[in-house]
């Protein structure tokens, strides 16, 4: 290997320790018990051999209704806090913190119909741009 692939592998290789003990500071896995539980899963037809994946974060202040949209492609959504209403392809659904739920990546509005604020992780699935 060459001296600036070294170099390389050894900058990703320090960046990717520290993360896991940024990530794991303080916690010891001989007393700690790992919860593992699976929250949605769903087989996928990919639109093309090459994806793009992204997973974003969405805050919502109390009262707040997006615009009817679409994303790129579709995904699993976590809500990690508040209570969103979710209006995709003509059906209505209410999710609370810790729900998981699928998007097609039809035309679809979100509210947050909560009194505090609500955030959601999307992870979504879409075909690579050229």
């Amino acid at each position: 290997m060459s001296k600036i692939k070294i170099k390389y592998l050894e900058k990703y290789l320090a960046i990717a320790v520290c993360v896991f003990s940024i990530s794991y500071s303080g916690v010891s896995f001989a007393d700690t018990a790992i919860d593992r539980a699976t929250l949605l899963e769903k087989n996928v037809e990919l639109p093309s051999d090459r994806v793009t994946a992204k997973v974003m974060r969405v805050k919502f202040t109390p009262g707040f209704k997006t615009p009817w949209h679409t994303h790129e492609g579709p995904g699993p959504r976590y809500v990690v806090k508040g209570i969103l209403t979710v209006v995709e392809d003509g059906k209505t659904n209410i999710y609370k913190a810790g729900d998981v739920f699928w998007e097609s990546g039809a035309l679809m509005s979100v509210e947050n119909t909560g009194k505090e604020p609500a955030e959601l992780i999307i992870f979504e699935i879409a075909p690579e741009k050229k």
